[in-house]
């Protein structure tokens, strides 16, 4: 061990850094070593090192993944004896800075962690550890044009400040709304951020409130997610003062559906049926109970508190402003959150994670992205645009385990089951995509056929799944049509599908 270097003031800390709820044996087990204070943080967003201890004396933390009880124990009783523990990673940092320190290797070394940066260091439910900026500024004071992130945005990859004119500028009173809402468990960044970081969305979220002059702020999620829900309302009972908005936490119908915009919409009006609405009018003209209304995720709020509280970190011509959070996943160890700058690109977010397998290919945007073998393309609304691949922030690795028809034909069959039926391009138009996937699995391709239906569907379609459920489709037989061909030849070079046997 080596001793830690004397700082005044500078107390001996433990941080458990988890998901709400994970941390909290290592969190006891701490407790019960000695007299050093323990803190619970929220998650890091590499799950794969969760729980994380962070021992930190004198400027120095040294990071301990997953650690088990006896060795809690020892970084305890080192700390209390004033000796420094050894970690897998150790860095020096200013004591009293309100961010993760980044180790110069390992998953948390990936990308930046400007908007991610509270996120597994501080106490997330203690504004003591964060400055507030929506009592003295509000959105329309962003020197940049941010765009919505996420497919729960209703202007998603479309500037942000077109809805809150829109709000402005119609009669009634304004409402915003965090929609966090997220059945699928591929997209993890929405959930990070308020598990590690809530007052950090909220800020953002009541400077959004202020521009419209908003005094209503809604966070709406899954009714599953007790246990974020319960973090959220304590960060704002805490933050009451500091927030110049009301909040209020509310759950929607664990369907994936209810995730979009105007869905969303529906649920917290307590329809019997969640399904898009028509639109013009925009959410921001009529939402929630006929008021105009904000809606924005996690990721855009937090964006708009970044651009507010450091705005020197935003590039004002940027056609698409700021950091983009994107959750690796598929077949990898554990799946991690990791935060690109627009220079970089998606193969940067590879280094976070564990795969397990060979590389073959990844499927970019979520459920309904699309699928591709290369990943040197920005993380910016416009550069995946411009490659086919969806914005929502998901890069599922996939290894050669997998054949790229069942891949496609499962997201056509998820898109089938999940939309609302209101539009024909959603409701018939998935089944038929379906079959035809079903039937390329057996042999029987028909590209024609396949392309056609998508382009239909794209142009038709009511709502987004109807819109982007050829997507994965249409990618895979760009990038991978080899692998089409080979199912019409009477084989599948996976092994997995019918074909051939």
């Amino acid at each position: 061990m080596s001793h830690a270097p004397e700082t005044a003031g500078d107390a001996p800390l433990l941080r458990v850094a988890a998901r709400p709820g994970d941390g909290r044996e290592v969190a006891t087990a701490a407790r019960e070593a000695g007299e050093v204070r323990v803190v619970e943080t929220g998650p890091t967003g590499v799950e794969g090192l969760e729980p994380l201890v962070l021992a930190t004396a004198g400027g120095r933390t040294a990071f301990l993944p997953d650690p088990d009880r006896e060795t809690v124990r020892e970084v305890v009783g080192d700390l209390a004896a004033g000796e420094f523990p050894d970690g897998t990673w150790t860095v020096d940092h200013d004591p009293g800075r309100r961010t993760l320190p980044r180790p110069a290797a390992g998953p948390l070394s990936v990308g930046k962690r400007r908007v991610l940066g509270p996120c597994g260091w501080v106490d997330p439910t203690t504004p003591g550890d964060h400055d507030f900026v929506s009592p003295d500024r509000d959105a329309g004071d962003c020197a940049v044009d941010l765009l919505g992130r996420g497919r729960g945005d209703a202007v998603a990859d479309e500037p942000a400040s077109g809805a809150w004119e829109r709000a402005r500028a119609t009669e009634g009173e304004p409402v915003v709304v965090v929609n966090a809402h997220e059945t699928d468990g591929r997209p993890r960044a929405d959930r990070t951020l308020l598990a590690g970081a809530p007052l950090t969305v909220l800020d953002g979220a009541a400077a959004v409130a202020a521009h419209v002059d908003a005094t209503d702020l809604v966070v709406y999620l899954a009714a599953g997610d007790d246990l974020l829900a319960e973090r959220v309302r304590e960060a704002a009972d805490a933050a009451t003062v500091a927030l110049p908005a009301a909040v209020q936490v509310v759950a929607g119908p664990d369907e994936y559906r209810a995730g979009a915009p105007t869905c969303a919409l529906e649920a917290m009006e307590g329809a019997d049926r969640v399904e898009p609405r028509l639109q013009p009018p925009t959410p921001a003209e009529h939402g929630l109970y006929g008021r105009p209304t904000v809606v924005h995720t996690p990721r855009t709020v937090a964006q708009v508190r970044a651009a507010l509280a450091e705005p020197e970190g935003f590039t004002s011509r940027a056609r698409d402003p700021g950091t983009r959070l994107v959750t690796v996943t598929g077949d990898v160890a554990a799946p991690a959150t990791v935060e690109l700058a627009p220079g970089a690109d998606l193969e940067e977010a590879r280094g976070a994670v564990d795969l397990e397998g060979a590389y073959k290919m990844a499927c970019v945007g979520g459920p309904l992205g699309g699928l591709t073998r290369d990943l040197s393309v920005g993380p910016d609304a416009r550069s995946l645009s411009a490659a086919g691949l969806g914005t929502d922030g998901v890069v599922e690795l996939l290894t050669d385990r997998r054949c790229v028809v069942a891949v496609a034909g499962r997201r056509a069959r998820f898109a089938s089951e999940e939309n609302s039926g209101r539009c024909v391009p959603g409701r018939e138009g998935t089944e038929q995509l379906t079959a035809l996937l079903r039937d390329a699995s057996r042999g029987d391709y028909e590209p024609e056929a396949v392309r056609e239906l998508g382009r239909v569907m794209r142009r038709s379609a009511n709502c987004r799944i109807g819109a982007h459920a050829s997507r994965p489709a249409m990618t895979a037989m760009e990038a991978l049509g080899a692998e089409f061909r080979a199912h019409a030849e009477g084989r599948c070079p996976a092994g997995v599908c019918e074909v051939g046997r």
